[in-house]
């Protein structure tokens, strides 16, 4: 992956991510394909109850392997609306966002967002409209009937549950522990990383939550992506903590050197680390956020949004 994927989505994350909104945690949405029961990541506070030298051994293990995200509730399905009274929609996307949204070779539309746009379009049967425009004239646009539904990553606050209303999530952002690869942990606890250098970014969501949980880690702050990065790489710092997503883009990208991989599960905190992202219509126009929840579901059910996950994410971020 180019290095400009990773940066693009750092620079969204401080854009919408609304990090300490005081959110409940949503539970019931991150399941995984085919039905299988939803896989939480550590970062509850664990038992007193010390490790023993087993247990302690038996931490540094081969990370698990890739697992693809789902998120609907098989127990959840959503009723079919009233799809003959939509004609069209307008899809607004934005225009440099790698890979979620940017200019394919023949110039049009390109990438995660603008697939799964086509395909909603295809399961609803009606025609669509996708346009590029800049990030920040989105929520205006929709507002001011320029489009319909805007699908650009946009990461579900409260602030912009005011202006506009939101699908069901079709993708997250969790946090994740990355090491280099001699010294992968299946599993990560506070107990675990007693005394271990961990970095993070100055100032971010993911090092408020080290410093909420893993207190008793040796936390090393960093002003940016490439200087952690590289501290890892160099064996500066044991571990470093940050966006799934774009550690994932690293980790499979030429920068990483093949260095480093996942250490443990997916942290999923909505506190730290959000809602997740939707698509956003205008509010109350409820029958076209109904119709985009059935169709995404639609699409998990039949596998085609696992086929679209693993066609873009090499390294799952889960």
């Amino acid at each position: 992956m180019q290095p400009q994927m990773v940066f693009a989505f750092n620079v969204r994350l401080r854009r919408i991510a609304g990090a300490a909104a005081g959110l409940a945690v949503w539970w019931a949405a991150l399941g995984f394909a085919a039905g299988v029961p939803p896989v939480f990541a550590q970062g509850t506070p664990p038992s007193a109850a010390p490790q023993s030298s087993q247990q302690q051994t038996a931490i540094a293990q081969p990370a698990a392997p890739q697992a693809v995200p789902g998120f609907w509730d098989p127990r959840r399905r959503p009723d079919r609306p009233d799809l003959s009274r939509l004609t069209v929609i307008r899809f607004l996307t934005e225009t440099d966002y790698p890979p979620f949204n940017f200019t394919g070779p023949d110039g049009n539309p390109a990438g995660f967002n603008v697939d799964l746009a086509r395909m909603i379009c295809d399961e609803i049967k009606v025609a669509c409209t996708i346009q590029m425009r800049r990030f920040e004239t989105l929520v205006d646009a929709i507002n001011g009937n320029r489009g319909d539904a805007i699908i650009a990553s946009l990461a579900v606050t409260p602030q912009l549950r005011a202006k506009l209303d939101f699908s069901d999530p079709y993708y997250r952002s969790p946090a994740r522990f990355v090491s280099r690869r001699d010294a992968v942990m299946a599993e990560v606890r506070p107990e675990y990383l007693e005394g271990k250098k961990v970095g993070a970014i100055a100032g971010s969501s993911h090092e408020a939550y080290l410093k909420t949980l893993f207190t008793d880690a040796q936390l090393v702050s960093f002003p940016n992506d490439d200087a952690l990065r590289l501290a890892l790489r160099r064996g500066e710092v044991d571990f470093v903590f940050g966006d799934a997503i774009s550690l994932a883009f690293w980790i499979n990208g030429t920068d990483s050197g093949d260095c480093c991989a996942f250490s443990g599960g997916p942290f999923i905190e909505s506190r730290y680390f959000g809602e997740g992202v939707g698509i956003g219509v205008k509010r109350g126009n409820d029958l076209l956020r109904q119709a985009l929840n059935w169709a995404m579901f639609r699409l998990w059910e039949k596998g085609r949004y696992t086929d679209l996950w693993l066609r873009y994410f090499s390294v799952s971020p889960f």
